[in-house]
């Protein structure tokens, strides 16, 4: 069954880093566009970022802009999300997820949504 994987959640003081991957199974990722979201206790699942499946473009939703950013290698089919400064705001579980189109300007992420992994824990607390 065709699905991602990702790792690198953990616990991280404000102001502080954490890098998250996501990793194709049981499909070529490089295919596809993929996304990050991201959803905190008691509120909907927000996507926050997006790359295109060449890396010629990618969005952020302006919470992140300038903290965050999306990198990917196909060849080790693998997608990456750089978090610095980490504020407590930023506490989600954070999921990645491979689709057809990443939004352009303030479209939503509807069409990031084929395939999902399981999620990992970002908690941003001293």
């Amino acid at each position: 069954q065709p699905h991602l994987v990702e790792s690198g959640g953990g616990l991280v003081q404000p102001g502080g880093s954490l890098r998250l991957s996501c990793a194709a199974s049981g499909f070529t990722l490089g295919n596809y566009d993929i996304g990050w979201f991201r959803q905190a206790p008691g509120k909907e699942r927000e996507g926050i970022s997006c790359i295109t499946s060449g890396s010629r473009r990618t969005h952020y939703v302006d919470s992140v802009k300038g903290r965050f950013t999306i990198s990917r290698d196909n060849t080790k089919n693998t997608v990456w999300l750089q978090m610095n400064s980490l504020k407590p705001e930023d506490t989600a579980i954070y999921y990645c997820a491979a689709g057809s189109s990443c939004p352009e300007n303030n479209e939503s992420y509807y069409y990031i949504r084929r395939y999902w992994g399981q999620g990992t824990r970002v908690n941003v607390s001293s």
